[in-house]
């Protein structure tokens, strides 16, 4: 793991998120029918010929990944690493981060909140008003996962366990990057599934997959359903994307310096499979 120093924002998306006439060009742009139709581009032949330049700008190495033909270019977004490339602990003390993205740590405080980029997020207002599962989390832990656009977006169970259906909350898809962080709540704006995961090794975490600016679709693989530690449970289509884990209150014994480096305004890059923790005993 190592820690990765918030970058300076793109003048455009400085321009959208803090002018007036950028807040007015930003409405349509985050309206989900917007994201859906460029999805559907993403997902078609036509998008092919992005490809290439794809790749060679985020510095993706396609050997690291399954041997396939790429018929659009959601199909190179979504592609699959080898296996040995994310070995998974299977060490059932050992927590787990289920992707591959940019990490930071918060801890749960009284009344069920915690603070990201000025704005405070209420498990409340995350959880569409589910009372009862964010009373589970206070005193506990929301690790959130920013993934960008050259991440593998591919994630898993980081344990073994059961879980029950998955709950949609429909809203908007704002940019997940740090300067929309600024500028809104966007954890409770954006569209968002959650399911609560019944894990054999830390109790009920709750996970939850926001969609973000020009994502075609969160893909999960299961309602209810027995996985199995690095099982595959889900992917993101075409853009950045956030993947938040609630965990409970003394489950989890977690490497301080995730919360060090979320205070000095770093995140923390990881791979799906790295150790974050241990259980408590």
């Amino acid at each position: 793991m190592q820690t990765n120093k918030v970058k300076k924002e793109s003048a455009s998306l400085r321009f959208l998120y803090h002018t007036a006439v950028g807040r007015l060009l930003l409405r349509p742009l985050v309206a989900p029918p917007v994201s859906r139709l460029i999805g559907a581009f993403m997902s078609s032949s036509l998008s092919r010929p992005l490809i290439r330049r794809f790749v060679k700008k985020n510095g993706i190495c396609l050997s690291d990944y399954e041997d396939v033909r790429y018929r659009s270019f959601n199909d190179c977004f979504t592609r699959k690493i080898k296996g040995e490339n994310r070995p998974i602990p299977q060490d059932k003390d050992v927590f787990i981060a289920p992707c591959d993205a940019y990490l930071s740590a918060y801890p749960i405080q009284s009344g069920s909140v915690f603070h990201v980029k000025g704005n405070d997020y209420s498990l409340l207002g995350l959880l569409d008003g589910n009372q009862a599962l964010a009373e589970k989390y206070e005193g506990g832990t929301a690790l959130i996962f920013r993934l960008c656009v050259h991440h593998y977006h591919r994630y898993i169970y980081l344990d073994a366990g059961t879980k029950g259906e998955n709950v949609f909350i429909k809203g908007k898809l704002h940019t997940v990057r740090p300067i929309a962080l600024e500028a809104f709540p966007v954890f409770v704006q954006n569209s968002r599934e959650y399911t609560v995961l019944n894990t054999e090794s830390f109790g009920a975490v709750t996970q939850i997959e926001v969609g973000a600016l020009l994502v075609g679709k969160i893909k999960n693989h299961h309602e209810a359903h027995t996985f199995a530690r690095g099982e595959e449970k889900g992917l993101f289509l075409y853009g950045g994307s956030t993947i938040i884990l609630l965990v409970p209150k003394d489950a989890v014994h977690f490497d301080e310096r995730l919360f060090l480096a979320t205070e000095a305004n770093e995140e923390t890059e990881v791979k799906m499979g790295d150790v974050l923790g241990k259980r408590r005993a």
